[in-house]
């Protein structure tokens, strides 16, 4: 068991991985990019379910949908309504805070 914990705590981090792969390919982090906010709010949505402990099953429950529908929205395979959005944020107990901004400028 002490060996696979070791084997388990020597692995990369995600975030290496996926910061590697996007380095090596220029347009596959062309693409990243372009789902950089349903990205964003899926990863805010699984850190506050799993904070109240939460289950996908639960939410999904909870909301009136399945569990793969929560699983596809979490995954970034199904990009979510402003509707299923509020559903999920009022179970949470969250406050959607939507900010627009001016783009950055490169160069």
């Amino acid at each position: 068991m002490n060996d696979e914990i070791r084997k388990l705590n020597s692995l990369p981090d995600w975030e290496d991985v996926r910061d590697e792969l996007l380095a090596e390919d220029p347009e596959a982090k062309k693409e990243y990019e372009k789902i950089k906010l349903e990205r964003k709010i899926a990863e805010r949505i699984i850190e506050f379910r799993k904070k109240k402990r939460i289950s996908q099953r639960k939410l999904a429950s909870l909301i009136n949908t399945k569990q793969p529908s929560i699983a596809r929205f979490e995954s970034g395979e199904l990009t979510p309504s402003l509707s299923f959005l509020k559903r999920i944020a009022d179970v949470l107990d969250l406050d959607i805070d939507v900010v627009f901004k001016e783009k950055e400028k490169v160069g």
